[in-house]
């Protein structure tokens, strides 16, 4: 189980919007105001419920807590140095919100069972205080003190995972300013080793665990931001890393995003970079042995400033492609790749937007088993869905109005008609808005229904156990949690 968490405004998804089994993309952007739909060939709700929670909530996690089998909430709120668990009923309504003090400036928390007693504990990342806050369930929605752990700088980005094999999980941060990663190895009853801690490049933008040489067990990669490179930490074991190496050094620059896939088929994981100061794509094949060739490099064009990947079938030939969005020529470029390596850069084809994308979300809106993309802004209030055709470029982009400022989007069926639908957390126009999905790639117009102050993260899921979807949505600005239970048919209950 791997968990991950890191400060940025800057998050690519991807899924199958339209049930063709291809992938479709979304991207937000903070610049512009709006959700870009790009999608390759194919009732309305009432208010929400709002509960308190702490000052300026930052990260929600969902899971059961108390062993009720009913869903319960947690928040990492940063503004009040805590974290809110808000007990679940089973009927979409929360027990008011208690509270448990934790480090300073909380960035994300994460669930999961640290001393294997089958309760869920919480673990915590706080950025200020520079340490990691533990807080061990009794299985009855209650938590002990917290027990904090230093890890002597600012994690920026948090993943667990069983890296020493012996079956109890461990934790691993990203160190922003001491330009390393803190190992934390778990005993099992849910206490912690001191950290042992790892150089990697400088300002260490984020962490991810995967076993990139196929040993079985897991390795690190980390992104680092200001040294341009990846660092990669093989064969963790007894507490000592047995080989460690730099990827990219004199390479791409200003890294901003990474993914990994394997885009030659040989089993092997390769590694994706978005290489923002040299206006390129960065393509790092792996022997599968945790070494990798030299990054081959993809142009976007001058002064494109590539910021956001996504991977995923956009011409219908069932091998990966990238797309690739540009923070300054403001597009998204398609590289087509054949199976074995190589890729076909669609220069005759740009996804051009107002504003700068963000983020980018791919996956198969109409069914047609081809990739599409939806792109959002910040500013713009719309939505544009793109639809591929089969040599990977895209159809003249669909707009879909939104709210104000989108900050969040998330995917589900809500009204149960095996179509993806679209719900946008507006952050200034304080409403969601929803757009139900016809299945061939397109969308209704927008409902919208008033949130909390300043909604800033969205998530769908069901929880009151009546097998439909409902909405939870995190109020930047009003510290409190809205609940729109759902009927099954695209419309929501009345706030309670």
């Amino acid at each position: 189980m791997n968990s991950t968490g890191a400060i940025s405004s800057i998050s690519v998804a991807v899924g199958d919007f339209n049930k063709d089994h291809r992938l479709d993309i979304v991207v937000v952007n903070n610049d512009t105001g709006a959700i870009d739909i790009l999608v390759g060939r194919y009732e309305g709700f009432q208010n929400q419920t709002s509960y308190s929670v702490g000052s300026y909530p930052t990260s929600v996690v969902i899971g059961d807590v108390n062993n009720d089998t009913r869903l319960d909430i947690v928040v990492a709120n940063t503004g009040s140095n805590d974290v809110s668990i808000l007990l679940g009923y089973g009927n979409g309504c929360f027990e008011n919100q208690t509270r448990y003090s934790v480090g300073s400036y909380p960035q994300s928390v994460a669930i999961s069972d640290f001393n294997n007693d089958t309760r869920l504990d919480v673990v915590v990342a706080n950025f200020r205080s520079g340490d990691v806050s533990i807080l061990l369930g009794y299985g009855n929605g209650s938590f002990e003190t917290q027990t904090r752990y230093s890890l002597d700088s600012y994690p920026s980005s948090v993943a667990i995972g069983d890296v020493n094999n012996d079956t109890r999980l461990d934790i691993v941060v990203a160190n922003w300013d001491s330009n390393d990663v803190s190992i934390l190895l778990g005993y099992g009853n849910g206490s912690f080793e001191t950290e042992t801690r790892y150089s990697v490049g400088s300002y260490p933008r984020s962490v991810s665990i995967g076993d990139v040489n196929n040993d079985t067990r897991l390795d690190i990669v980390v992104a680092n931001r200001d040294s341009d490179d990846v660092s990669v930490l093989l064969q963790y074991n007894r507490g000592a890393i047995t080989y460690e190496m730099s990827l990219a050094p004199g390479g791409g620059s200003s890294l901003r995003c990474v993914v990994i896939g394997d885009l030659n088929n040989d089993t092997n994981l390769d590694i994706v970079l978005a290489n923002y100061g040299t206006n390129n794509v960065g393509v790092l094949f792996g022997y599968g042995n945790g070494s990798f060739e030299n990054q081959m490099m993809l142009s976007t064009g001058m002064n494109s400033h590539p910021i956001s990947i996504a991977l995923g079938d956009f011409n219908g030939d069932r091998e990966v492609d990238i797309a690739v969005a540009n923070h300054d020529t403001k597009h998204v470029d398609m590289m087509l790749g054949n199976g074995q390596g190589k890729f076909a850069i669609q220069t005759s084809y740009e996804i051009d937007f107002d504003t700068p994308p963000l983020v980018m979300v791919s996956g198969d809106f109409n069914n047609d088993a081809r990739s599409e993309i939806a792109v959002a802004y910040d500013g713009r209030d719309h939505v544009d869905i793109f639809v591929a055709y089969n040599h990977g470029s895209f159809e003249t982009q669909t707009k879909y109005s939104v709210g104000s400022y989108p900050s969040s989007v998330a995917i589900g069926d809500v009204n149960n008609d095996t179509r993806l639908d679209i719900v946008v957390a507006n952050f200034w126009s304080n409403d969601v808005s929803i757009l139900l999905g016809y299945g061939n790639g397109s969308f209704e117009n927008q409902t919208r229904y008033s949130a909390g102050s300043n909604p800033s993260s969205v998530a769908i899921g069901d929880v009151n156990n009546d097998t439909r979807l409902d909405i939870v949505v995190a109020n930047w600005d009003g510290n409190d949690v809205s609940i729109l239970l759902g009927y099954g048919n695209g419309s929501f209950e009345i706030e309670t």
